[in-house]
């Protein structure tokens, strides 16, 4: 039997992260007053040592044996062959997949998680408070903080927390605290809902009631915990690219075209942004990050500063952004319905060093059934996206007659999404796509901030 998978051992799990602000350029954040912010000010919300991390520009940056040992429950991961699905495509292509499934909560968002509570842990801090839109990211949060004897509390996205409640359950069985955001708890939760009782919910309004919920705390014991967007969080990540690297080095093999779904572009950051260095240095490479024709923050957004909340506690943040007001529909893709994209994504976009793409919902969950019914494993709704875009190129290098080499980041499984999976079989589900007077509408509120600065780094 041939093998499929090439696996690393224990000792090559990556001891450094790779943080891409050392090789690229990036305008500030900015606070109320549209001037910069200093470290100290994000302070009442992250603990120092994170901070640091944050505004570091050293490309290297070790990883604590604590975290690794606890990484070291499901890392490495498995870099496979996906030879029954390009059969099933009839395509010339080689199709390899990251699988970050395999972590405790079945998805890589405990890449960050971990090393997240851990440096809340050594700070001193007690209590950590965070959102999640899908429940991926609540679930690993309530497992990290579980590994380091922390409290979590999390705000789960209302239409989400409706959709999944195993996730709850999940968040519940590590200890973790979950309720459906917008809430009655904070000021941000009663004014959502004030605006409309029945709102489905959105990671901003849940973001804005997780940073009221640490930074009014009067014992200093809390902080706030983030799964996506900022720089540290990206730097986590990239332990899932560096894996790939060496994985392909043994296979003796490399990519043209790297995928990975985006909704705030932690999971995509992860696998791509060791290869935007090699970009940056020259190699020849296509770099695609994924988001759902519902929620375009990248294919049709403008690259502005705004909020990454809805209630706007958070600093102006360099990104490509629908407004932080905007709503999305209830499509099935969980963490992709941010309003708002990574800054360092976002200015790998405008470098032209990432090219993003977009997909249909139906297009999605067909990729996905197609890779259960080859593959054998079942994608996260986000997850989806990604191969649906695999599909694409697979298509298209079948049309081409040209053998490329593609990977993707298997971002998580979808065992507590069926829900989804079962609309989606019965015929119940349907594409959903804004149309331009809904984007200039949500993102009006954008021409109030001060602008970016168009910086190049290469």
């Amino acid at each position: 039997m041939k093998p499929k998978s090439i696996i690393l051992t224990k000792d090559q799990i990556p001891r450094k992260w790779y943080n891409i602000l050392a090789d690229i350029k990036m305008n500030p954040p900015l606070g109320p007053d549209g001037k910069p912010i200093s470290p100290e000010m994000l302070a009442p919300v992250f603990p120092m040592n994170l901070i640091e991390q944050e505004v570091s520009s050293d490309r290297w940056i070790d990883i604590p044996e604590p975290v690794l040992d606890v990484l070291a429950i499901w890392r490495p991961a498995p870099l496979t062959r996906a030879t029954a699905f390009e059969k099933a495509l009839g395509t010339p292509a080689k199709i390899y997949y990251k699988n970050e499934g395999m972590s405790p909560p079945g998805s890589h968002k405990p890449n960050t998680a971990v090393p997240q509570a851990y440096y809340n842990k050594v700070f001193g801090i007690e209590k950590i408070t965070t959102e999640t839109g899908a429940g991926q990211w609540g679930s690993a949060l309530s497992f990290a903080c579980a590994q380091y004897g922390l409290t979590c509390k999390v705000y789960m996205v209302r239409i989400s927390f409706d959709q999944k409640p195993y996730r709850k359950a999940m968040m519940e069985t590590w200890g973790g605290k979950c309720i459906a955001s917008p809430s009655p708890e904070t000021k941000a939760g009663r004014d959502a809902l004030e605006r409309d009782p029945n709102t489905p919910g959105s990671l901003g309004i849940a973001i804005s009631e997780a940073v009221e919920a640490a930074v009014s705390d009067t014992t200093g014991k809390t902080r706030y915990s983030l799964g996506s967007v900022l720089n540290h969080v990206m730097l986590h990540q990239t332990i899932i690219g560096l894996e790939a690297r060496k994985q392909f080095e043994i296979a003796g093999d490399y990519p043209d075209i790297v995928i990975g779904c985006a909704g705030g572009g932690s999971n995509f950051a992860g696998l791509a942004f060791p290869f935007v260095q090699d970009k940056i240095n020259g190699k020849a490479i296509e770099i695609y990050p994924v988001e759902p024709k519902a929620c375009p923050s990248m294919t049709r957004a403008p690259f502005a500063y705004d909020h990454g909340d809805t209630a706007g506690y958070t600093p102006l943040l360099p990104m490509h952004s629908l407004g932080h007001n905007f709503v999305p529909a209830p499509i099935h893709a969980g963490g992709l319905r941010y309003h708002g994209m990574a800054p360092t994504v976002s200015q790998l976009i405008n470098e032209g060093l990432l090219t993003p793409q977009s997909v249909g919902q139906l297009a999605a969950y067909e990729a996905g059934v197609l890779w259960a019914r080859t593959e054998g494993f079942i994608p996260a709704p986000e997850t989806t996206n990604a191969l649906a875009q695999v599909v694409k190129e697979a298509k298209q290098a079948k049309e081409e007659g040209k053998e490329k080499t593609i990977v993707v980041c298997f971002s998580g499984h979808g065992l507590l999404d069926l829900g989804a999976y079962d609309k989606y079989l019965s015929g119940e589900l349907f594409d959903y796509s804004l149309d331009d007077a809904e984007i200039e509408k949500f993102t009006q509120v954008l021409d109030s901030y001060p602008k970016p600065q168009d910086l190049k780094s290469v």
